[in-house]
């Protein structure tokens, strides 16, 4: 164990709002050890920013994670040569030229359609009706596993989340995971004959054109799937709910005097969708005075690097004019998110100026329905919306 700091934590509170906590241990015990969440956690977004690139010390890499042992060895739990191979493999459908080219007509055609069947209702739950949906559908595309429905492909991401952030060992949750990814592996392979003979841009394309072997790709397919359902979903719902509820920054972005992509890109800073990241410690090391030992569990807390007071002025408030260059909402280093580009592109090129656009005074029905959690992944949970 390392020599960190203990500090307890009331795990239902932080997980209905954890900036509180990490604001004092940002002030107090940037690095502390959390034995409810079994893990030192670094709070501080410079050293985060720092280790997250010291792949020889904090690695990825974790053989025994729940990650590995429920959804296999994929590429966000390589370093090195082994995850550039893969993340080179891949390039070709997550690139920021086949995203602009390829992806987000399909992704508009998705946002329309979905737009369209809310027609004159005049109100919606809008997570529910569009961010969910949208997010699965333009997903399904992206994989290639378009032969299953989009409230399989939100069931199967929910469950491979619960599956590996799983710290206690609850039966019912790694059994939902198993039947989750049980699931995806059908689907793929009842896909692989008409991609091999046919290879196209999803990454199930690319990565059998690449020759990549059978088990990294299914462990590919459902590291995308884990965690690239749920963070354009809650960013979708997240960025609307932030912009109605602050109508002065609304207003600069639909006069264009801020970019759609500014207030995505502030509201990814402010509610970090995914708020941690994990790593083993690989060898024994110190810093800030506080020694690791090989095999200790690490989590940077993205969620309290983007709101770093030595970073970000007023760090607690929504202001889409702000400079968030700073911002590791995509993470830093080689694991950098593979996905991001074609999440901006779901969300601020498409999500974002469909939905104001064709809902005419769109507003809360009731803000105070409006549910938000999560601490390792944070969304709004329901979004009661009304237009017209």
């Amino acid at each position: 164990m390392s020599t960190a700091p203990r500090v307890d934590v009331d795990m239902p509170a932080f997980w209905a709002d954890p900036y509180p906590v990490l604001a004092r241990l940002r002030r107090e015990t940037p690095i502390a050890f959390v034995p409810q969440l079994g893990a030192t956690i670094f709070t501080n977004r410079d050293d985060i920013y720092v280790c997250e690139k010291q792949i020889d010390v904090f690695s990825s890499h974790q053989p025994q994670g729940l990650m590995n042992t429920l959804m296999g060895h994929n590429m966000m739990r390589k370093d090195g040569d082994a995850h550039m191979a893969e993340r080179k493999a891949i390039f070709p459908t997550i690139s920021p030229k086949t995203v602009r080219t390829h992806w987000t007509a399909l992704f508009q055609a998705h946002a329309e359609r979905l737009i369209a069947a809310l027609g004159a209702a005049g109100e919606a739950e809008l997570v529910r009706d569009f961010a969910l949906p949208f997010s699965a559908e333009c997903l399904k595309d992206v994989t290639g596993l378009t032969n299953i429905t989009f409230q399989e492909m939100n069931d199967w991401s929910q469950a491979m989340i619960d599956g590996i952030a799983n710290y206690a060992g609850d039966p019912a949750v790694e059994a939902r995971c198993h039947a989750a990814t049980a699931g995806i592996d059908a689907a793929i392979d009842a896909r692989v004959p008409a991609l091999t003979a046919a290879p196209d841009l999803s990454l199930l394309g690319v990565m059998l054109a690449a020759g990549m072997a059978m088990d990294s790709v299914r462990a590919n397919i459902k590291l995308a799937i884990s965690g690239g359902q749920n963070e354009p979903r809650d960013a979708v719902a997240g960025t609307v709910w932030a912009l109605l509820t602050h109508p002065d920054q609304l207003d600069l972005a639909r006069s264009g005097a801020v970019s759609w992509m500014q207030a995505f890109e502030e509201y990814a800073r402010w509610i970090s969708p995914i708020g941690m990241s994990p790593r083993r410690v690989a060898k024994p090391w110190t810093i800030r005075g506080i020694d690791f030992e090989p095999d200790e569990r690490i989590f940077f807390m993205f969620g309290s690097a983007n709101r770093d007071e030595d970073h970000f002025a007023r760090a607690d408030q929504f202001d889409v004019t702000r400079d968030t260059s700073k911002s590791i909402a995509f993470g830093a280093g080689p694991h950098f998110c593979a996905g991001a580009w074609a999440s901006r592109a779901m969300v601020a090129d498409v999500a974002l100026p469909t939905i104001f656009g064709a809902l005419e005074n769109l507003r809360l029905t009731d803000p105070a329905q409006v549910r938000i959690g999560g601490w390792a992944f944070r969304g709004v949970l329901n979004l009661p919306v009304a237009w017209g």
